[in-house]
């Protein structure tokens, strides 16, 4: 079982990755000191049916007394009406600052579960069991719990690291078509920022099938793991490296209704945004941006911009970003592949160009 660890100092933890992983939660859970606590366990409704009833057997099996919380699928549940619904349920099943949380789900899950966490008793350890390829490479790893607010994703949050996360490989093979490829496209950008190397193993996989290695997604937690360690609440600026893709990424996935564009799909969009000042800002060779484009198309991830959304909307919802600071653009870009870097030189009607340059179709590629 690959096994990575963050190393925070006091909120250090280990990443746990295997086929089956979750069947060994019951000696993990003990490992991470959480013995003898009560767990709540919050998931959706979609997952619930899946997955919901191996954990409890194996909590059951391990004398481990836990509750269950369902809340309905999708990023609407990302709210704070949910959230105090939840820590309303666990005060009602006798959950108390001796409780911990388990979040199984994709990153909506882990989000809201993790800010659950972080806020019930002003705040109780929790645990990551992450099913979606987003959730496993990224959002279960970092810390970041939050939800989101008409005006914007995750504006209301906090830094919560997990005490552990278990990444079982088999949730994946559940997933629909759409909500498995969207995950490539953080693989994808964790490439292109840190590892060129690992963009020809995923270039080798099968578009269609599950079976996806569990070195290659210990390898992606890597990435995110050192450059969290190094600047765990985004202070010195490299944590920003990972938002590759994401401020017209997040732009876009704001304008339209939840569900209309899962979350890996805009980000694709931004990567390619992001690609085109890449070769302006950066000298990002053309062949380099192409051979990106190349992998996201191979997973059926979108690359042009759907005409209903406007370049005025996503403006208006990426200036609310938390990438923006104090009016100051902060955009990541690639030298090569494999080499991110921040810079405060993209304008705001370059922005714009770059949005609109969404809209054209690509040129035929290999």
């Amino acid at each position: 079982m690959p096994i990575v660890h963050v190393d925070l100092a006091e909120r250090s933890y280990d990443i746990h990755v295997a086929k089956g992983a979750i069947q060994s939660a019951d000696k993990l859970i003990a490992q991470a000191g959480l013995s003898g606590r009560r767990a709540a366990l919050v998931t959706d409704e979609s997952v619930s049916n899946l997955h919901a009833s191996l954990v409890c057997r194996v909590l059951d099996e391990a004398s481990i007394s836990h509750s269950v919380h369902h809340v309905p699928a999708g990023e609407g549940s990302k709210s704070m009406q949910m959230a105090e619904t939840i820590c309303r349920e666990m005060i009602l099943a006798g959950h108390d600052r001796k409780s911990f949380v388990i979040a199984l789900g994709g990153g909506v899950i882990g989000d809201l579960a993790g800010f659950v966490a972080s806020i019930f008793y002003r705040g109780v350890p929790f645990v990551q069991m992450p099913t979606t390829i987003v959730s496993q490479v990224d959002s279960s790893v970092g810390g970041k719990t939050g939800v989101n607010v008409a005006e914007g994703k995750n504006l209301i949050g906090c830094f919560h690291q997990p005490r552990l996360v278990i990444i079982d490989s088999d949730t994946l093979a559940t997933l629909p078509d759409r909500e498995f490829h969207q995950g490539f496209a953080e693989m994808i950008k964790h490439g292109a920022i840190r590892d060129a190397a690992m963009l020809d193993e995923i270039a080798a996989l099968d578009p269609q099938s599950r079976d996806i290695p569990a070195d290659l997604i210990a390898r992606n937690i890597a990435i995110k793991s050192r450059i969290v360690e190094s600047d765990e609440q985004e202070i010195n600026g490299t944590r920003a490296l990972l938002n590759f893709g994401h401020t017209i990424g997040h732009g876009i996935e704001a304008a339209v209704p939840y569900g209309e564009l899962l979350h890996g799909e805009a980000i694709s969009l931004g990567i390619r945004a992001a690609l085109f000042l890449s070769q302006r800002h950066a000298g990002l060779p053309a062949e380099s941006s192409q051979k990106i484009l190349s992998l996201l198309q191979r997973f059926s991830l979108p690359l042009v911009l759907p005409p209903h959304i406007t370049t005025d909307i996503v403006m208006e919802k990426l200036s609310r970003d938390k990438k923006f600071s104090g009016g100051q653009i902060h955009f990541v870009v690639l030298n090569a592949l494999g080499k991110a870097k921040v810079v405060d030189t993209v304008s705001l009607p370059e922005l714009r160009e770059a949005i609109d340059q969404l809209r054209s179709p690509l040129p035929d590629m290999p």
